[in-house]
């Protein structure tokens, strides 16, 4: 018989179901982590009576440099598996 590329189906290998799940949880993380930056800088602001945002501007850019940093470490290695 001509084989016509149907192979056993029980060979056949699984799209891969995690790969979804594992970069929605770094868009999350990355989301929560900036998010939680912003209100914990702003409230500081406010609290201090500050008129210029100064802790919520640091703390948004100290939380999205680090997120970067490991979504290019999580990134990186995933490509390497």
């Amino acid at each position: 018989m001509v084989d016509q590329g149907h192979s056993d189906p029980k060979k056949q290998p699984k799209p891969s179901e995690g790969g979804y799940l594992k970069y929605s949880q770094l868009g999350i993380q990355l989301l929560l982590t900036i998010g939680l930056a912003a209100w914990g800088g702003f409230a500081l602001d406010k609290r201090l009576g500050l008129k210029f945002p100064a802790f919520l501007l640091t703390f948004v850019f100290i939380a999205f440099g680090g997120s970067i940093y490991f979504l290019l470490r999580a990134l990186n290695k995933n490509s390497e598996e």
